[in-house]
């Protein structure tokens, strides 16, 4: 199936320019030209979807612990920078469609929350999107979380991360009927790309933060980056920003 696949999203909502994985980035990056989002998904303590990526709340909030053990009666009064708080998925998602963004939505489960937080966020995604024009892509490098949204919500499209492609990451990707692969750019090997291009399969790379490495990812044929300089990449004028239509 064919499906808009802009050439940029914005690394955990706002890059580097805004408080990470927040409805002020995902604003500002629809602000600044980008076409689509990334941003990670993990559970609170009363099972909530919340938009935040370390299993932690230090190095992003204003709260100490774990995110899987704060009730959300804490979680939501937490600054997560310059006055934000913790999104809700649900909000997270509204905005995308209000802002027509596509959305990579990674299931960033908290460990040994693989399965749990795969069935919520598998059952919401495609819940919040039904209907919409621009659908969504569920990432995760979590493979058991990936077979639940496989199972649970077969109609949004999956997205296979890996650091490094193992040698079955092709064998992978068809068990998971995952549509895109997902891996370190810095870490990718030509074999990798050309088995995927042979297979009509869109390679998207992190992060990319400089001119002259995306350039260079562009023209050996990877299909996406994901950036933390918004303000170098995917605006409406960036030569590098530009709609692919993939398999």
């Amino acid at each position: 199936m064919l499906f808009p696949l802009p050439r940029w999203f914005a690394h955990r909502g706002g890059g580097s320019l805004a408080p990470e994985n927040t409805l002020a980035g995902i604003r500002l990056a629809a602000r600044l030209g980008y076409r689509a989002v990334e941003f990670d998904v993990m559970l609170s303590a009363d099972g909530t979807p919340v938009l935040i990526h370390d299993e932690t709340l230090e190095r992003t909030t204003s709260g100490v612990g774990k995110v899987c053990d704060t009730p959300d009666a804490i979680l939501f009064a937490l600054d997560a920078g310059d006055g934000e708080r913790i999104p809700r998925f649900a909000e997270a998602a509204t905005l995308c469609r209000e802002l027509g963004l596509l959305a990579n939505v990674e299931i960033k489960p908290a460990t040994g929350h693989e399965v749990l937080t795969a069935e919520v966020v598998a059952r919401l995604t495609a819940d919040l999107w039904r209907g919409a024009e621009v659908q969504p892509l569920i990432s995760s490098f979590s493979l058991a979380a990936l077979e639940v949204a496989r199972d649970l919500a077969p109609e949004v499209r999956r997205g296979v991360l890996f650091e490094v492609p193992p040698a079955d990451w092709l064998a992978e990707l068809r068990r998971l009927q995952a549509v895109s692969l997902h891996c370190d750019a810095d870490l990718l090997d030509d074999e990798v790309l050309a088995t995927a291009r042979a297979h009509d399969i869109p390679v998207l790379c992190y992060t990319v933060n400089t001119d002259k490495q995306a350039k260079m990812l562009f023209a050996r044929g990877v299909s996406a980056l994901f950036t933390d300089r918004l303000d170098l990449f995917g605006g409406e004028t960036n030569p590098y920003d530009c709609l692919h239509l993939v398999g």
